[in-house]
């Protein structure tokens, strides 16, 4: 069955402080490999832009099995599954030679350009003949995530214009590395990401102040980034210890 392969070098860029390729630089990685992916399908930017469609992304859940290192070569597989309705599953597998170190699903949507209405998967993919694989790389459907209560204000940022996208609103690789500044320093030095989940509620728009509150539970933090009290993006990260 179809897979879309690519591998690449973890640069010195895109590791945090103790030199792991930081939660924002992988899931570019991943991105970068899902719209090359849609370009090789026939259903990439070039594609579905001149219909006035877009895809964007509504979930992330990915689970690390180890901190990735710097000057690591990372292999990225991906495949889409069959549209439905609505959302278009997109699967990944990440290897470092041989071992996998990390595998996700995500959940996209279609919308119209001038509306930023979600749209059906129909309007595109009405009578698609394209193969995919059938297979999932994590049977994962617990996309429901709850507002955070009681969380404590611990980071806010105005969003500019250097974390904007062609869609003119905050890329969502961006709010990774807002929710991680949450953090100290101290906090994350014996920490690595085992598994995090990411659902986006609203866009953000340059200008808007974006406040990061965040509750813990044992070695689980739930995060919620609001603009104006209206939440726009949801966390939940579950650290490894050590």
């Amino acid at each position: 069955m179809y897979r879309h392969i690519k591998t690449y070098a973890i640069r010195y860029t895109d590791v945090d402080f103790k030199d792991e390729l930081k939660l924002s630089a992988l899931l570019s990685v991943l991105e970068e490999s899902a719209c090359l992916s849609a370009d090789e399908l026939g259903f990439g930017y070039a594609d579905i832009t001149p219909r006035g469609i877009g895809f964007i992304l509504a979930n992330w859940y990915l689970e690390i099995s180890r901190p990735i290192k710097l000057n690591e070569l990372l292999t990225v597989h991906t495949w889409p599954m069959k549209p439905q309705n609505t959302i278009f599953l997109r699967e990944f597998e990440v290897y470092c030679g041989d071992e996998k170190v990390c595998t996700g699903t995500t959940r996209w949507c279609m919308i119209d350009l001038k509306t930023f209405s979600v749209l059906p998967t129909s309007v595109f993919f009405n009578g698609d003949t394209r193969e995919y694989n059938d297979r999932r790389a994590l049977e994962y459907n617990s996309w429901r995530m709850l507002p955070v209560k009681d969380g404590e204000k611990k980071y806010e940022k105005t969003v500019s214009v250097s974390d904007y996208d062609h869609y003119f609103h905050m890329n969502n690789t961006r709010y990774a590395d807002v929710c991680l500044d949450a953090f100290s320093v101290e906090e994350l030095e014996n920490r690595s990401i085992e598994n995090v989940q990411i659902t986006y509620v609203k866009q953000c728009k340059c200008g808007e102040k974006l406040e990061i509150y965040r509750k813990d539970d044992g070695d689980t933090s739930f995060l919620e980034g609001r603009v104006g009290g209206e939440a726009r993006v949801r966390v939940r990260v579950k650290f490894r210890i050590g």
